[in-house]
């Protein structure tokens, strides 16, 4: 019997729903399941882009707006700025980005299948059967998150080494210059990475990222806030969390007619735990590959990518040297230093590849426009 789909992919967050519109655009049929009923629901990212994950999108008026600058905060208040002409950061309304995501995946034809919920799967002539939901696909992705289903349904690799994030968002900081991403660094207010204050879309994004054996604590950053603006007893809006894998790449990364991407391949920096450039560039190539394979006897898309996929091996090494952690009086006397700045510069402004030039809205349609003007994207 002939399956019912040529791809399924298991999550439909950033790698997930670009990989889905990808594969749509080029004729398979396609299907997400996630067991969130929305979108935009459960968001576990601080959803900032960097300007190369930017580009390859033409995003809707008002879910994001461009922040310039980076200003490095050392344990005393101490400040440092940096900037690179040409250059920017987005803060998004993240969920609203996801949504528009979907909404452009949907448009492309693939099936959105929210609030259903991986159970399993087992081969049959031809591909795959989902249990508990029991339809079919050729190939399977796995696009679920840094402690994949998928992965452990086929003994695909963990992510063994992950940051604990925690965010919260306020109300608009008077007092927080909007013009730049604020990072903490310090033993106290950021153990083995970073704490962050984002002025986002409408709100104030204040959080932490921490070593997997700490509880990442926000009393530190909210602390070094305040003294900043001079407010306290800030309102919550909303509360996120999750694991941010930095191991590097896992292995192994699929097996028969099955593939990770996004954070449940490790295709995230280990250094900055950024992961979005690349759901959005290895979201794509995997559809790319697997519609090569299906509909033209193309490659087996593993081996595709497996030769694609950075190793990570430097950005590895200097994780576990933020891991151990420079003492604080160490971060003082180098905030203001050339090897510290061409260093800071390097991390946060270094050119990233992102090879999507063709990522036009599948939108772009009278009847399609107003489907999204009715969610209020537009």
């Amino acid at each position: 019997m002939k399956p019912d789909f040529d791809l399924i992919i298991v999550g439909g967050s950033f790698a997930g729903l670009v990989c889905a519109r990808t594969a749509a655009m080029r004729g398979l049929k396609v299907a997400v399941i996630d067991r969130k009923r929305d979108p935009g629901a459960q968001v576990r990212t601080t959803g900032i882009l960097v300007k190369e994950a930017a580009d390859v999108l033409d995003l809707p008026a008002g879910v994001s707006r461009k922040v310039r600058g980076v200003r490095i905060y050392a344990p005393s208040g101490r400040h440092r700025d940096l900037e690179s002409d040409g250059y920017y950061f987005l803060a998004t309304d993240t969920p609203a980005l996801l949504r528009w995501l979907a909404l452009d995946a949907s448009l492309a034809g693939a099936r959105l299948l929210y609030g259903a919920r991986w159970q399993g799967a087992c081969y049959e002539p031809g591909g795959l059967r989902l249990r508990g939901l029991d339809i079919s696909t050729r190939y399977l992705i796995g696009a679920d998150g840094a402690r994949s289903q998928v992965a452990r349904s086929f003994g695909l690799g963990p992510n063994e080494r992950v940051l604990m994030g925690s965010e919260i968002h306020v109300p608009s900081l008077p007092g927080l210059d909007r013009g730049h991403l604020h990072c903490f660094f310090g033993r106290d207010q950021a153990p083995g990475y970073i704490g962050w204050a984002v002025p986002g879309v409408g709100c104030t994004q204040i959080g932490i990222a921490t070593k997997s054996d700490r509880r990442p604590d926000l009393g530190p950053v909210l602390r070094q806030i305040e003294a900043l603006t001079g407010l306290s007893d800030l309102d919550l809006t909303e509360r996120r969390g999750g694991l941010i894998p930095v191991g590097g790449p896992v292995r192994p990364f699929a097996s028969d007619r099955v593939m990770l991407i996004g954070d449940a391949a490790g295709l995230v920096s280990p250094l900055t735990g950024g992961g979005i450039h690349n759901a959005f560039r290895y979201g794509r190539r995997a559809a790319q590959v697997v519609s090569d394979y299906l509909q033209d006897r193309g490659t087996e898309p593993s081996q595709v990518l497996a030769r694609e996929i950075p190793s990570y091996a430097l950005k590895s090494l200097m994780r576990r040297t933020m891991d151990i952690g420079a003492p604080d009086w160490m971060i003082e006397a180098m905030l203001g230093t050339p090897v510290m700045g061409a260093l800071a510069q390097s991390i946060f402004f270094r050119p990233r590849t992102i090879t999507l030039p063709s990522m036009t809205p599948a939108f772009r349609h009278a009847p399609a426009a107003r489907a999204l003007g009715a969610t209020g994207l537009i």
